[in-house]
């Protein structure tokens, strides 16, 4: 078995960094709004409080590193500028995405998409974050505060999500390719 660098920048960035972020997103909407909705079951400890303070800090920062991985790793490797004549173009995704009008709509409208709404979902889970660490559970006596904070929260989730399935398809249909070679496993004879 083995991988390309690029490639295991690309698992690192899209299934560690995003899935995972995807994966506590739908928990702490959950957790959000249990926690500040006004309700006759017991209110929550300081402990759980400290607990999703520190777990919305840590949604930022897999979010925002998914996001500088995705911009700043995977995304040159994507607009590899063409040679002139080059014609395998597997080694230049954008080309290669732009060379069929079967998937030409992954780049103009798959990458286009993914580049700009992507930088939604950490921006609005910061926000979610900090004003969680600054109201905690009082958000409970501010309605319009709380509400707001739960929009963000999905708003970060959505937009994430939009990002991830763009990328898994533009990844299906055009990956990015090359560097070295790392050996994960040695096949066995049979």
């Amino acid at each position: 078995m083995e991988i390309t660098a690029r490639a295991l920048w690309t698992l690192v960035h899209g299934m560690g960094f995003g899935a995972l972020y995807l994966l506590a997103c739908s928990g702490a909407l959950i957790e959000l709004y249990r926690c500040t909705t006004p309700s006759p079951t017991p209110e929550s400890t300081p402990g759980q409080e400290r607990f999703l303070k520190i777990y919305l800090v840590m949604m930022a920062v897999l979010a925002w590193a998914a996001v500088l991985t995705g911009a700043y790793v995977i995304y040159p490797w994507y607009r590899a500028t063409l040679p002139l004549g080059t014609t395998d173009l597997s080694m230049f995704p954008q080309r290669q995405l732009m060379s069929s009008p079967t998937t030409i709509g992954w780049h103009s409208l798959g990458m286009e998409w993914k580049e700009h709404v992507a930088w939604f979902a950490p921006i609005s889970i910061t926000v979610v974050a900090f004003v969680f660490i600054k109201y905690g559970r009082d958000l409970k006596n501010h309605p319009q505060l709380r509400a707001a904070v739960l929009c963000f929260a999905a708003a970060s989730f959505v937009c994430a999500g939009i990002a991830g399935f763009c990328g898994a398809m533009i990844n299906k249909y055009a990956p990015v390719q090359g560097s070295h070679t790392i050996q994960l496993s040695e096949g066995g004879e049979k």
